[in-house]
Parts: C-alpha cells; sequence; structure tokens
C-alpha cells in the first residue's frame, strides 16, 4: 500500500478536528508506534497503517459530544478504506482490530502486540513535554485558569474554569504510566512522568514566589 496516498485521502477527516487530536497528533503517534514496534520485533506495516487510521473518526465522536465511540466507528470507515486498496482480508482484520482497541474501553482489549502498541503510543502522546502542551491548548480553549496549585478535584468538573493542564494531570495523565502495555512503552512514559513532576513542582514553586 502507497503510504502517502493513504495520507492524502484521510486528509479530509481531520478538517476542523481539535486540535489535540488533529493530523498531526496521527503523525507523532504513528512515529511513536513505529519506533515502539521496532523495538518488539512488531509488524511496522500494520502498525504504521492502524495508526494513521486510529483516530479517522474523531470528529465524529466530537460532534456526536461521545455519543459515537471513534475506536468503533474508526474501525468501520477504515475498513472500507483499505478494502478500497485491495488489501487483503488478513491485513485488514489485523488494522481493524489495532483501531477498534486503541481506547481500551468497554474489555476491548488489545490483543495483539500490534494493538497494545498502538494504545501504548497514544497513550504516550498525553504525557510528556507534549501531553502537557496539549492539555495546556485545551484548557486555554475551554476559558479554564492558567494554574491553580490548590485545585480541590473532588469539586471541579470538566470543560469549566477549572478544567487547568494540572487538573488533568491528577485525574489522569499521572495515572498513565502505570497503564502501558509494552517494555518499551513503559520505559518511555517513565521519562516522560518524570518530565511532568518536575514541570508542576517547578511551577508550584514559581505561583508561591519561591524561584
Amino acid at each position: 500500500m502507497n503510504i502517502e496516498e493513504l495520507k492524502q485521502e484521510i486528509q479530509k477527516y481531520f478538517e476542523g478536528t481539535n486540535p489535540c487530536h488533529d493530523f498531526m497528533h496521527t503523525e507523532r503517534v504513528k512515529n511513536l508506534a513505529l519506533h515502539i514496534g521496532k523495538k518488539e520485533n512488531a509488524d511496522l506495516e500494520i502498525i504504521e497503517i492502524a495508526s494513521l487510521l486510529h483516530d479517522i473518526a474523531r470528529k465524529i465522536q466530537d460532534e456526536s459530544k461521545g455519543e459515537i465511540c471513534h475506536a468503533e466507528q474508526g474501525g468501520i470507515i477504515a475498513r472500507e478504506i483499505l478494502k478500497s486498496k485491495g488489501l487483503e482480508e488478513n491485513k485488514i482484520n489485523k488494522i481493524i482490530h489495532c483501531i477498534e482497541t486503541h481506547r481500551f474501553r468497554k474489555n476491548n482489549k488489545p490483543e495483539s502486540k500490534e494493538a497494545q502498541i498502538l494504545y501504548d503510543a497514544d497513550k504516550l502522546d498525553s504525557i510528556g513535554a507534549i501531553g502537557l502542551a496539549r492539555a495546556i491548548s485545551f484548557s486555554g480553549s475551554v476559558g479554564a485558569n492558567v494554574h491553580n496549585p490548590n485545585v480541590d478535584i473532588a469539586n471541579t468538573k470538566e470543560y469549566s474554569k477549572d478544567d487547568s493542564a494540572y487538573r488533568e494531570y491528577l485525574v489522569k495523565l499521572s495515572k498513565i504510566k502505570n497503564e502501558l502495555l509494552t517494555e518499551e512503552g513503559k520505559r518511555i512514559a517513565q521519562e516522560r512522568h518524570k518530565f511532568m513532576e518536575d514541570f508542576f513542582t517547578r511551577i508550584n514553586q514559581e505561583v508561591a514566589g519561591e524561584l
């Protein structure tokens, strides 16, 4: 399959998507998944195609306000695209499994090595320096505070002024390092997690006037 042609064909699915899940996110996930795939001796062709298609229905999910699962719908759309390319059924099924399980919701577990790698790469893009950049961008889009070191997560909610990058870190991002499935993914997660810890230690000190 011609990867460049596939990339050109699917650009339309990302028009108007939230910057946190635009095609640049897809490219980052693809690059990271290929890196992990080489370390884990996985099928790089399956990984590359699945990575490019994993968020193809993200805009549909956002417009439905979460009623439609982008992993499930993405699998449906991706299957039609891959069939039109003449890809053999066995490869299509492997790619679709990666796409459908990359959220790991409703007990839809990534079973294959390639699916586990895509899951890890997608999660890793939400932590570390790039993860914080995404969280800060999102918090700005919903009008959240720049930083509140005393945030009480029990009394906050998403899409509000309290939905800062720090809240996202406390609620979700700090837990991701313990959720990964591959050895290389776990290694990278430890480094990215440490960066976030150091960042929030520093920003809390600056806010307190200590630095």
